[in-house]
């Protein structure tokens, strides 16, 4: 998985744990885009403070999942309900009404994650 996409997958689950100012200064790096060089001067700080701050925050989430396995656990379900979403499509043609229930039932699980 790429860096920007775990990082977003860490602040979605564990973004509510950091303070305000954190959770500002990492939704602008990760989510917005910026550079630490923007951030900074909209936030009135040093370049270097951005990226302290960052690396900061990275650690502290990548430590939430280290004890909580929340986004690992998010993963392996997404990663069953397109296999079970596979295996209907296959068998599609010898039961249509009892697949497109399972299909409904898995889509809400991914809904609901």
């Amino acid at each position: 998985m790429n860096d920007i996409l775990e990082q977003a997958l860490l602040y979605d689950f564990y973004g509510e744990l950091l303070n305000e100012h954190q959770k500002n200064i990492y939704e602008q790096f990760v989510l917005e885009d910026l550079s630490l060089s923007e951030i900074a001067s909209s936030e009135g700080i040093s370049r270097q403070g951005v990226h302290d701050l960052v690396k900061r925050c990275n650690k502290t989430l990548s430590s939430y999942e280290a004890k909580l396995h929340l986004v690992e656990k998010f993963l392996a379900i997404k990663e069953k309900v397109h296999q079970i979403n596979e295996v209907l499509e296959a068998e599609q043609t010898e039961t249509g009404m009892l697949i497109e229930s399972i299909k409904k039932i898995s889509t809400e699980i991914l809904e609901e994650l």
